[in-house]
């Protein structure tokens, strides 16, 4: 068998992966700110000037009071020493020379204490403002202190290895390069932000929020699939309605989620350019409906297929027989394409021919990205019959629209009755709209649950740096205020589709209070209650308790990012919260003045021995399910 026909072989096994996962068959084989709130109100006042989805709240039915200023609320379930160890930790986070230099400061202070008080002297500081403790049993207390207070827990097993950037660097280049790629030492053609650099080999660079997995071999990946199942068991095990992170470059080769990434890219590019062909360019993603003969024509003339065969494949994405093709529709057209040969050639515009998409995969590497998928099918399986919901975490630009493809079809899978599978999208990149709005429709189509988790994104810094050295437009919103905007519009655009046919999920991950007010807002706007338990909101554990708290109690679903591991192990998480932390400190002092407020308000009430009595939040959120169902 040729190369070629090897990578087909690989790339053809993928799309009827993701082509006819319901059935199956491929796994039984295997800075809250001024400007901010300024923002909110520019998209408020955007969202109102359209239809709105649903109803007001009636004058009986009114939106739960929250105060992010209220201390005594914020800090009710807090002893008063854990207010003094987090405004410790806050401040030193906010000294330059400390976080420059924290790492050598550790290494000092284990030597001078000794490996038990250093230890000590961790749980008191850092580890306990940012760590609910080392296992199942270590963070119990924690989660169910937290749900008594209408906070619930989202387990991340923050454990990573500490290698240094040459190792880093190293194992990337070996994992992330194809080996006929790397014997061949010619430029392949391929686009440039789908290759593997070795200035950028060390993804942890200018990362401050996430966890990063380097591939060492299949073993490894086990071992973090196992960590996963350890995960999903232990949210089972301490909270009844928890969630579980995942990474999906934890569990195999990132060259597949690079290749099949660009693979992803290029046929959407495509839909584009015939978009504008047809002068459709001005038309948002989900209002650009391509007409078939022309695609037709265009198929054929590229030498994609003839004219026949496109007019099959075509037919069959026309789910709607509008004889039209939209976004979604055309997104499923590689899964149609079953010779071979076609998958790899992509239609390159500019030359009027066809390019190969991919070099060839040798056997071990096409059995390497079988095992991915496998592992993928354990955990969800796993999840599933523990009942614990799965957060499939976004990663980079490279990575990541292999990975939200992925985790659609998870969705498409197992999120029938309810929203088990949440995908995450990074409201800082300039194609989050179009994606949030595709898969929502797709959904609503096919009538499973959406679920999204959205965030603003963890890797800006290292994502405009690589595109202006390696070459590439630069895929980031440009400013803070446009990525506020595009957060405000996807969640609004989630918000409208739960009001109208209540079959999507969306955790608000934010520790902006401008962003917080704003859903809270559109809720209400939109008849959304609390108890229906459709809208989550979430912040990391040690951080922005003034918005976690008084939500938890005025009945909203809230959460808390829970990281756990052993002392040592966590190190590394540890920290990059010093460093975010330093970042926050540095643009709003406004958590530090909070806690503050707190403590003088207890010296001046005698209450400095303040104990903490968990009182039940409010009513409305006392009949959510208790458990996900299948």
């Amino acid at each position: 068998m040729t190369g070629r026909s090897q990578t087909a072989m690989a790339i053809f096994s993928t799309l009827r992966f993701l082509s006819r996962s319901r059935t199956n068959i491929l796994f039984r084989s295997y800075s809250s700110s001024g400007q901010a709130a300024a923002q909110t109100q520019e998209v408020i006042h955007m969202v109102d000037s359209q239809s709105s989805a649903g109803q007001t709240l009636s004058e009986t039915e009114q939106v739960p009071t929250v105060d992010f200023a209220d201390t005594r609320e914020a800090y009710k379930s807090k002893l008063t020493r854990e207010l003094v160890r987090g405004l410790l930790v806050y401040k030193l986070c906010s000294i330059d020379l400390f976080v420059d230099h924290h790492k050598k400061l550790l290494q000092w202070s284990e030597r001078f204490l000794g490996p038990r008080l250093f230890e000590l002297f961790m749980r008191l500081t850092f580890y306990g403002q940012f760590v609910a403790g080392e296992n199942a049993s270590g963070i119990r207390p924690s989660v169910r202190w937290h749900a008594a207070y209408g906070v619930g827990s989202i387990l991340d097993y923050s454990v990573e290895e500490d290698l240094s950037h040459e190792e880093a660097e190293r194992k990337e280049m070996e994992s992330c390069v194809p080996e006929a790629e790397a014997e061949a030492k010619v430029e392949t053609g391929r686009e440039r932000q789908f290759v593997a650099h070795r200035r950028f080999g060390d993804r942890r660079e200018h990362v401050v929020s996430a966890r990063t997995f380097f591939y060492a071999d299949e073993a490894k990946c086990d071992q973090h699939m196992e960590t996963f199942l350890h995960s999903v068991k232990t949210a089972a095990e301490t909270s009844d309605d928890g969630f579980t992170a995942i990474k999906l470059t934890a569990l195999g080769r990132p060259q597949f989620l690079m290749m099949f990434s660009e693979v992803l890219v290029k046929w959407r590019r495509f839909f584009y350019h015939l978009a504008e062909e047809q002068g459709l360019g001005e038309k948002s993603a989900m209002k650009k409906h391509l007409s078939l003969d022309t695609l037709q024509d265009s198929l054929a003339k590229l030498g994609v297929a003839t004219r026949d065969e496109a007019g099959h494949w075509l037919t069959l994405i026309d789910s709607d027989s509008s004889g039209t093709v939209d976004l979604c529709e055309w997104n499923q057209l590689i899964d149609q394409r079953t010779e071979c040969s076609r998958l790899l050639v992509v239609p390159n515009p500019k030359t009027g021919t066809v390019e190969p998409l991919l070099q060839s995969f040798t056997g071990e590497e096409e059995r390497q990205m079988k095992r991915m998928l496998q592992r993928m099918h354990t955990l969800i399986t796993a999840a599933v019959k523990s009942r614990v919901r799965l957060m499939v975490d976004a990663e980079q630009s490279y990575f990541q629209p292999a990975i939200s493809r992925l985790a659609l079809e998870m969705m498409r899978q197992f999120n029938h009755d309810d929203a088990v599978i949440f995908n995450t999208y990074q409201c800082y990149l300039q194609e989050a709209y179009d994606a949030v709005t595709v898969d929502l429709e797709l959904s609503r189509r096919e009538g499973w649950h959406f679920g999204a988790k959205l965030v603003r994104g963890a890797y800006m810094e290292q994502e405009r740096e690589r595109a202006t050295v390696v070459g590439y437009p630069d895929p980031i919103n440009p400013s803070a205020e446009s990525t506020s905007h595009m957060y405000h519009r996807c969640l609004n655009s989630i918000l409208k589709g739960i009001a109208a046919r209540g079959c999507a999920r969306v955790l608000v991950a934010s520790h902006n209070e401008g962003t917080m007010k704003y859903t809270i807002q559109r809720m209400a706007e939109l008849g959304l209650r609390p108890g229906d338990r459709q809208v989550y909101f979430g912040q990391l554990l040690g951080m922005c308790d003034h918005i976690s708290f008084p939500l938890g109690q005025a009945g909203y679903p809230v959460y808390k990012y829970v990281p756990y591991g052993p002392v040592r192990e966590v190190l590394p998480y540890l920290s990059r919260r010093a460093q975010e932390n330093r970042g926050m400190m540095r643009g709003a002092d406004l958590e530090r003045k909070l806690l503050w407020a707190e403590l003088k308000r207890r010296t001046l009430a005698g209450t400095l021995f303040f104990k903490p009595l968990p009182t039940p939040p409010q009513a409305h959120n006392h009949h959510h399910p208790n458990t996900v169902t299948q």
